[in-house]
């Protein structure tokens, strides 16, 4: 029964026009929340799917899966996204696209919404707070990227070797003393990944560590340089090319362009702008083809559960 209700039936029995139905189903805040509550309701109790035939008519494709980034202005999402669309885009395949930013809530309700677009299958960017069991309901025709977890499918990057790579580079140009800037430990991949390669590197190199921790952006980097930075400091690494652009300008007002920096991203921006910084390039283009190309195979009906890790991209 519940098959084979329309979108009319859905607009009948909330008591709405189709064109509501429409704009709820495709989550536009300009719908009114009890009108959204109650037609996601009979939505709900009628077990209603929105067909692909439908979406098919009014100029859509049939072959449609979800994808939830981190941040619309994430380089590095950016990349892996530019990437995986052209892989998807090959492959017969549309995409909608959809921001979580960091936020468990927003993340579930996207889901939500996607599953019930009916659209074939969902990549998203994961982050610490993430909750993989809303994962579940896709029976395996998810991807997540930037997180390793045996859950669903994922790609992530080596967040260990991005570091120990960049520590290698500045060693062999003689740094002995260096600092290091990240995001904090709460963050599994990027924070606590990475931090605990440079104090494992010094450790091993018998090099005293010295670092601080904060938020994932420019201007936390900037506040925290002079709290690493000393008379004998000769390098700065930091996790990500974001941090490096903040590291390089406070530098830069406190004369110290001595001190070699490195970041993680590949940034082309950061490399025109400063071209003896030395960027690790984790591969994130690499990845969002990957992760197009698994969700095709799971769609399929191809691939079991697989965990892939990115090598970082030679220079």
């Amino acid at each position: 029964m519940s098959k084979k209700l329309t979108i009319l039936d859905i607009a009948r029995l909330s008591g709405v026009g189709k064109s509501t139905v429409s704009r709820v189903l495709t989550n536009d805040p300009k719908v009114k929340p009890e009108t959204r509550e109650k037609v996601l309701q009979v939505i709900e109790e009628s077990g209603y799917v929105p067909s692909k035939s439908a979406q098919s008519m009014r100029g859509g494709s049939q072959k449609v899966v979800g994808v939830i980034i981190s941040r619309l202005d994430s380089p590095s999402e950016n990349k892996a996204v530019g990437s995986m669309l052209q892989a998807l885009y090959q492959a017969g395949y549309d995409a909608v696209i959809m921001e979580s930013q960091f936020d468990r809530e927003k993340t579930n309700e996207h889901l939500q919404v996607l599953k019930r677009r009916n659209v074939d299958g969902v990549i998203v960017f994961g982050f610490s707070d993430f909750d993989l069991d809303k994962l579940e309901a896709w029976q395996g025709k998810a991807v997540v990227i930037a997180m390793d977890t045996q859950q669903v499918s994922s790609i992530n990057y080596d967040n260990s070797g991005v570091i120990t790579q960049a520590l290698q580079y500045l060693y062999q140009q003689g740094a002995r003393n260096i600092s290091y800037i990240g995001v904090d430990p709460s963050d599994k991949t990027t924070g606590k990944l990475r931090l605990e390669a440079y104090q494992s590197w010094c450790a091993q190199q018998g090099i005293a560590s010295n670092y601080q921790t904060g938020d994932l952006n420019h201007e936390s980097a900037y506040q925290l340089v002079e709290q690493v930075l000393s008379v004998q400091t000769q390098a700065i690494v930091c996790a990500s090319d974001s941090l490096a652009l903040g590291v390089i300008k406070r530098l830069q007002e406190l004369s110290r362009e001595d001190v070699v920096v490195t970041g993680v991203g590949g940034s082309e921006l950061l490399s025109f702008l400063f071209p003896n910084v030395f960027s690790i390039d984790p591969g994130y283009a690499e990845a969002g083809v990957k992760a197009a190309n698994l969700l095709i195979s799971h769609i399929n009906g191809e691939l079991e559960l697989t965990h892939l890790t990115q090598d970082p991209v030679q220079n």
